[in-house]
């Protein structure tokens, strides 16, 4: 079950490394359309100097994938500390619901960026996130997986 708990959390990592790909090909292609002389970026600028010079939608990709970096790192140690207890197969689940809402959240925020939409997603994979994490816990606290399941 090790592989299997461990898996939502590679392609996670690799869904990261495509949103990296994607900002930088968003942000390229932008920045070839900003006017001569407002891009005006300071030796060492971080991408947050495009705020407000290319369009905002160039920058949604950028947005996402620091989401990317800010809440998968407590999904990352929950999968790997379920894979060390002994991961049931509702951990899996939890731990594939919990991507697949992170990818179309991606996909979501990257493309049509509604808002309310947008909160949905966060708010159902944060759900999952959270039952995963209590999991977690009860798995470590008591020692003994088969309490759940």
């Amino acid at each position: 079950m090790k592989a299997q708990m461990l898996a939502p959390a590679a392609v996670l990592v690799l869904w990261s490394m495509i949103m990296v790909y994607w900002v930088g090909a968003a942000r390229f292609a932008a920045v070839k359309e900003v006017e001569p002389g407002k891009l005006k970026a300071a030796p060492g600028a971080r991408g947050s100097a495009l705020e407000g010079v290319i369009p905002d939608r160039a920058n949604w990709k950028s947005h996402n994938y620091t989401h990317l970096m800010e809440q998968p790192t407590v999904f990352y140690p929950a999968v790997i500390i379920m894979a060390l207890v002994g991961a049931s197969p509702t951990d899996v689940l939890l731990a594939w619901i919990y991507v697949g809402l992170r990818i179309i959240h991606s996909i979501w925020q990257s493309t049509v960026n509604k808002l309310p939409v947008r909160f949905m997603l966060f708010t159902l994979s944060s759900i999952a996130l959270t039952i995963l994490a209590i999991r977690v816990m009860i798995a470590t606290l008591f020692a003994d997986p088969a309490i759940l399941g």
